[in-house]
């Protein structure tokens, strides 16, 4: 086990790596911004290393002064957290090549799952579902790729395969758009990823989103935690995500799950991993993996009791998986809120100090944050500020729960997205279960 880990991150999730380090009895090295010297994660980590001033350009995305923090301190290993560089193939490399340890994938792992048509193509071999579409990426002749999508079945979407966030997409419900749409995509690919490669898909006009969390060794191990539905979400960022995903029967559980674990064996992934699928009249399409640990990481563990964090950390320095297959047991239901701090009715960020702050508690109440009382958000990062979880008997029971759980918190000063919840979680529909991706969008449009 590693006597000393840097962490090359922020807020939430820096604290949360932090609380991992400690019960594994590891050292943690916070790497942080001038913005983050007096946040909460700079004071609990065992030792602090200032990386840079608030752009993120010059701090958490610079490579090579986070390897340095690390070797300057002493740390054995890396953990990126979500975002930043923590899907970064060069920057796993870099850790890798200066003898350090990188919490995650490798290099070739981030590199084949970042390339979507390349993932396509993995998944394919190792029997995951996908989404019917082009075998690869798109041919030049244009007469094959209307082929293609006549056969596939309009409406379709053409994808950039280095695409991600939501960018580098278009749908297209007719032939006659097919062909400029296809060109608007590799000129926008081209621009804001590198790569002009793309491939189509058929477009599933009501899917939910199910994901799939994953965690493989280096011993030939791989296991599956269950699914999470994250159908909530507004241009393609998750505002609710709840496990496990309503509807769903043990059957294809084991099914999708086993079909996971075991691309993750025939791929030799390292780590925590998320395979995100559209799901529609009972069938998952593939759609993408993520090699990293996710957000909403929280609810798995609240429904497993697998810290997946610290098997994170285990698997990094070589150890087997502390769980079998036959550990794992679904109990109860779980949701997590992303409170953010934003306007609840223009969605836009609102950064600035915090006068006060109290954050919910009790049984099945979880509560993942870096911010307290007197506590400036800054404007040079992400709106998150706070998950928050609970976990119940059942869904209904869970929905009670964070009902309760919302009207206790209270942040003041700034605005933030919690009486959207609020709203949200009185919403029929919603409680029922009967939400699709498009389903918030939706709901925005006539309530808001």
């Amino acid at each position: 086990m590693f006597s000393k880990i840097l962490i090359a991150n922020r807020g939430e999730i820096a604290l949360r790596v932090i609380r991992a380090c400690k019960q594994l009895g590891i050292q943690s090295v916070i790497a942080y911004s001038e913005a983050d010297k007096d946040s909460l994660p700079v004071r609990l980590a065992d030792e602090k290393i200032c990386i840079g001033p608030a752009n993120a350009t010059h701090s958490y995305l610079n490579q090579r002064a986070l390897v340095s923090a690390a070797k300057m301190t002493g740390a054995e290993a890396i953990h990126p957290g979500y975002g930043f560089l923590s899907e970064n193939a060069d920057f796993a490399a870099l850790i890798e090549q200066s003898g350090l340890i990188f919490i995650g994938p490798t290099a070739d792992n981030i590199r084949e799952m970042g390339d979507k048509v390349e993932a396509k193509k993995q998944m394919m071999q190792a029997g995951v579902p996908c989404v019917p579409g082009s075998e690869g990426a798109l041919p030049t002749d244009a007469d094959q790729v209307i082929k293609i999508a006549n056969d596939v079945g309009y409406p379709v979407i053409i994808k950039a395969a280095s695409g991600g966030g939501g960018r580098g997409m278009r749908v297209v419900d007719k032939q006659d758009d097919l062909l400029s749409a296809i060109s608007m995509t590799q000129t926008e690919a081209k621009a804001n990823f590198g790569s002009d490669i793309v491939y189509l898909e058929k477009y599933l006009q009501l899917p939910r989103h199910v994901e799939v969390q994953v965690l493989s060794d280096t011993h030939g191990n791989a296991i599956y935690l269950g699914e999470r539905d994250c159908s909530m979400q507004r241009r393609h960022q998750k505002v609710i995500e709840e496990a496990p995903a309503p509807g769903i029967t043990d059957e294809q559980r084991q099914r999708i799950g086993q079909a996971c674990a075991t691309a993750c064996q025939q791929m030799h992934y390292r780590g925590a991993g998320t395979f995100e699928f559209l799901y529609e009249n009972g069938e998952f399409f593939f759609i993408e993996m993520n090699t990293r640990i996710q957000v909403e990481h929280t609810i798995t563990e609240m429904v497993t009791g697998v810290d997946i964090v610290q098997e994170q950390i285990r698997v990094a320095a070589g150890l087997p998986l502390a769980h079998e297959q036959s550990d794992i047991i679904i109990t109860g239901h779980a949701f997590e809120c992303r409170i953010n701090a934003e306007n609840p009715n223009t969605f836009l960020p609102n950064a600035g100090r915090i006068d006060y702050c109290h954050m919910p508690a009790g049984l099945g109440v979880r509560v993942d944050s870096h911010v307290e009382s007197n506590y400036v958000v800054p404007p040079s990062y992400d709106s998150l500020i706070a998950k928050m979880c609970v976990h119940d008997a059942s869904r209904e029971q869970a929905i009670k729960k964070m009902q309760a759980a919302l009207s206790e918190a209270q942040i003041t000063g700034i605005d933030t997205n919690i009486s959207l919840h609020e709203r949200l979680f009185k919403d029929a529909g919603f409680c029922k279960g009967q939400m699709s991706i498009h389903y918030l969008a939706e709901w925005i449009t006539d309530n808001i």
